[in-house]
């Protein structure tokens, strides 16, 4: 089945419906990083919707106005209280569409969890009405869509595309981008009869100008391969830089190079690569496959990094009895975002060396940091962090971190520093504080040249 570019304006939607006592035209199950964004930007269209969470905190911060976490564009809709959530599950019969958006987490052995989406499924089955579209959300499995297909039919009597509709219609948005992001980029919709394609695009119309409709399971394959692209590419990157600090060379004058007005380059920069996505879609598709294949490499070399950081630099300098000061502790820059992180397991690696003191430094999230596997530690400020710090590991390419290693390399100019983002500009992973004022020649190299390739 090939897909159809469709522009929605060209659609004429007023022969879909057959009627209905509604009250909200969508209800959306699960406000967080994908729900809520999408439920504001939904109501500022003029979209009567609702949302439906379990979280108490979450439910009260919105109805009260408030964002509860940081995603850019979206307190001044917050603020205007057009969208709220509620905690009963009977909003479902009141909905025209109702949206799903729970995770679907890996389980350990590569095998997909199934059994968030099954709840929700139960969850709403009462509630469920003819003539009413689900539509999936989060990123699944190939499958997915027509298990839940099938699981609906049996549990409602109700039949896919003549008296229940539904659709598979990924979020592609990054974090921090979302609001740009949901009315810039293509909405894909995966549906296997007309009626269930129409209708959610005609839901996400309201938001994007265009739609490309297909089958269920090439939507959830272009999900994963959009994320599994992302984490291979990273992942080269990050086996580059473990090959060139092996040789003795530098990592970042070589992409310089290597994406200086080359067209068939875009070598991207290395960094922990992480995050509810990147580092589980790809088991998704492996999953289906009994071989080793380029996706667990990627996936090895990933995971690898916090470890070649703290190897690496034990072989310039010790741990052991000594302070370190970690900045940055969520998975992606300039949010709040703690989930599948690599910074905890930086963190870990450290104190396998027993250092002195750990301090974790990171200005978007809580004291104490909300992370049980490193024992809620203790959120100090950065120039707290790094005052007698004798090594400092940047975990996140946070704004506002190269005005503090400057100020460290006036201070304490011997303090050791694992930079794999290369936050202080000076093109080094493992570099001495006072470095950072004697520019070295790959830093001069990296200011005449513009780099091709695509940043981090």
């Amino acid at each position: 089945m090939t897909f159809e570019p469709l522009t929605l304006d060209s659609i004429d939607f007023s022969t879909l419906y057959s009627g209905g006592d509604f009250d909200y035209d969508v209800c959306i199950i699960g406000t967080g990083r994908v729900g809520l964004p999408l439920g504001l930007s939904l109501a500022e269209a003029g979209v009567k919707t609702i949302g439906i969470d379990t979280n108490p905190f979450v439910r009260d911060e919105v109805n009260a106005g408030r964002m509860p976490f940081s995603e850019p564009g979206y307190d001044e809709l917050a603020a205007r209280r057009k969208f709220t959530i509620t905690g009963d599950t009977a909003a479902v019969a009141q909905s025209q569409t109702v949206i799903i958006t729970v995770g679907t987490p890996l389980r350990n052995h590569i095998e997909t969890d199934l059994s968030q989406v099954e709840r929700v499924l139960e969850q709403v089955r009462p509630y469920l009405r003819q003539g009413q579209l689900v539509c999936l959300r989060s990123t699944v499995a190939p499958g997915t869509t027509a298990f839940a297909a099938k699981w609906l039919e049996r549990a409602t009597g109700l039949r896919i595309g003549k008296d229940l509709f539904l659709a598979f219609c990924p979020e592609r948005i990054a974090e921090g981008k979302a609001y740009t992001e949901l009315h810039s980029l293509p909405q894909i919709v995966g549906a296997e009869d007309p009626e269930s394609r129409f209708r959610a695009m005609h839901v996400f119309g309201k938001l994007t100008e265009e739609a490309l409709a297909t089958d269920y399971v090439t939507a959830e394959l272009v999900k994963l391969f959009n994320n599994t692209l992302r984490y291979v590419h990273f992942a080269l990157a990050n086996e580059f830089a473990m090959l060139a600090d092996q040789f003795g060379a530098n990592i970042y004058e070589a992409r310089t190079l290597a994406n200086y007005k080359y067209p068939r380059s875009f070598l991207a920069a290395p960094g922990f690569t992480a995050g509810t996505c990147l580092r589980k879609d790809f088991g998704m598709i492996n999953e289906w496959s009994a071989y080793p294949d380029m996706l667990l490499s990627a996936w090895k070399v990933n995971e690898f990094m916090p470890n070649f950081l703290v190897q690496n630099l034990l072989q310039r300098t010790e741990l052991h009895d000594k302070v370190v000061a970690v900045l940055g502790f969520t998975f992606k820059s300039d949010t709040d975002d703690l989930r599948d992180s690599l910074a905890p397991k930086l963190w870990r690696y450290v104190h396998r060396q027993l250092p002195a003191e750990i301090r974790v430094s990171d200005h978007n999230v809580p004291d104490p940091i909300p992370e049980e596997s490193v024992g809620y530690p203790r959120n100090w400020s950065i120039d707290e962090a790094l005052e007698g710090a004798d090594v400092v590991f940047i975990g996140t390419n946070h704004a506002g971190y190269s005005a503090a290693l400057q100020r460290l390399a006036r201070t304490a100019p011997d303090t050791w520093i694992a930079d794999i983002w290369n936050i202080g500009g000076i093109d080094q992973i493992f570099y001495r504080a006072g470095d950072l004022i004697a520019q070295p020649e790959t830093s001069l190299l990296a200011s005449q040249l513009l780099a091709e390739g695509v940043a981090r």
